[in-house]
């Protein structure tokens, strides 16, 4: 059976975490073998695939980053006053404004009053709350340190949200120019254009390939721009329902750790969600291997989830964190292995992390700033590129007329 289990040692150190085994007395027995006494456990009912629930529509439009922020700084606040938990999630649920949410707490609100424990009601919310959410606060739970450990999560989020800011921030200024770009394409392609197609018309001359291939975007927006809108819908749909399939993850993953004006940022965001995702559960009592399970579960890019799983086989044999980061140097620059070294050899391997995450952090926000003037000429060269080769389609068969003239 999977249970979940609390326990302490002669020196009145606490760890949580779940483990496979047959009965109590097995439990109890291979802690006793690490040095710990079993204080409490709770068999985990494992459901089915299909009796998760997990709603197509949660994948495509989740709970935002901002959102689940303030649900966690609102209940640390709430449980520190002394509020049952049962009580201060009601709270939040009728003060928030996004109606997903409070339907979400209702129920969680519900499940709780039914017996169940937190942990256990935000589980029931997988696409919402994932797996580092719900671990930790089942360790709070456990451990009776729940205001510690949402403080721990809500810094955590913060740390999420600023990064995530920092990556928009970054990107808003090259996503306008593309979006304004491609706005002037379709209103010279589709009110601009004809004019000169008339022109063409009379010519008795061979159009170029490229001027053909224009005129028939031309024609193609005029006469069908509902389907091209649809089938433009469709395809981003298709390709977000890709990028949750196994194929797709790796595919985006490679293309983004070696694209080379992203491929630092890139490297940098995952190193920084690792060592702070890693920090924070370690400072939660949570024992490695379940860490790891958990930042593999959590982390999005496929090659860093791939080294987190990885890296769970290395360190039930008894290898280190340190050399396991060390055996991924394509993802994990050099820097990361040598600080979990410093971490090992000291003892304080969550604070060397958390550090590690904060430098990291600082050279995010240093490059987001400087990312506009890196991307501002390739932009340039890509837009005046395109504007030539427009330039030249529609001049080539004046040229080629004159020259007929002549």
């Amino acid at each position: 059976m999977k249970v979940f289990y609390s326990a302490k040692n002669y020196s009145g150190e606490t760890k949580a975490g779940e483990m496979e085994v047959k009965n109590e007395r097995d439990l109890a027995t291979q802690l006793r073998a690490d040095g710990f006494m079993l204080t409490s456990f709770k068999e985990l009912k494992v459901k089915a695939v299909s009796e998760v629930n997990v709603k197509l529509l949660d994948r495509f439009f989740g709970i935002s980053l901002k959102d689940k922020l303030m649900f966690t700084r609102n209940l640390s606040v709430m449980i520190s006053s002394g509020l049952p938990i049962s009580k201060a999630v009601k709270n939040i649920s009728l003060q928030t404004k996004n109606k997903k949410l409070q339907k979400i707490l209702d129920g969680i609100f519900d499940d709780i009053q039914s017996g169940t424990t937190f942990a256990d009601g935000l589980a029931h919310y997988p696409g919402i709350f994932g797996d580092l959410f719900v671990n930790m606060i089942r360790v709070g739970e456990s451990s009776g340190n729940l205001e510690e450990i949402l403080e721990i999560l809500a810094i955590q989020l913060e740390k999420e949200h600023d990064l995530m800011s920092k990556i928009k921030g970054a990107m808003t200024y090259p996503a306008v120019i593309v979006v304004a770009m491609i706005g002037i394409a379709i209103l010279m392609l589709t009110y601009i254009l004809p004019k000169l197609t008339s022109v063409f018309a009379d010519m008795d001359v061979q159009l170029p390939a490229s001027t053909r291939f224009i005129i028939g975007m031309s024609n193609l927006l005029r006469a069908h721009a509902i389907l091209v809108v649809v089938g433009f819908v469709i395809f981003g749909f298709a390709i977000k329902f890709m990028l949750t399939t196994e194929i797709g993850k790796k595919m985006l993953g490679f293309i983004l750790i070696n694209i080379p004006v992203i491929k630092n940022m890139v490297i940098k965001v995952n190193c920084a969600r690792f060592a702070r995702i890693y920090s924070s559960l370690l400072r939660s009592g949570v024992p490695v291997v379940q860490a790891l399970t958990i930042i593999s579960n959590t982390l999005t890019n496929y090659y860093y989830k791939n080294a987190a799983m990885r890296g769970i086989e290395d360190v039930q044999k008894g290898i280190s964190l340190s050399k396991v980061i060390e055996k991924n140097t394509k993802v994990f620059p050099v820097l990361m292995a040598q600080m979990a070294q410093v971490g090992e050899e000291t003892g304080k391997t969550e604070v060397v992390l958390l550090k590690l995450a904060e430098f990291y952090e600082d050279e995010i926000s240093q490059i987001s700033k400087n990312m506009s003037s890196i991307i501002e000429p390739v932009l340039m060269i890509f837009i005046g590129g395109a504007v030539g080769f427009f330039a030249i389609s529609m001049l080539q068969p004046m040229y080629s007329l004159m020259d007929n003239i002549k």
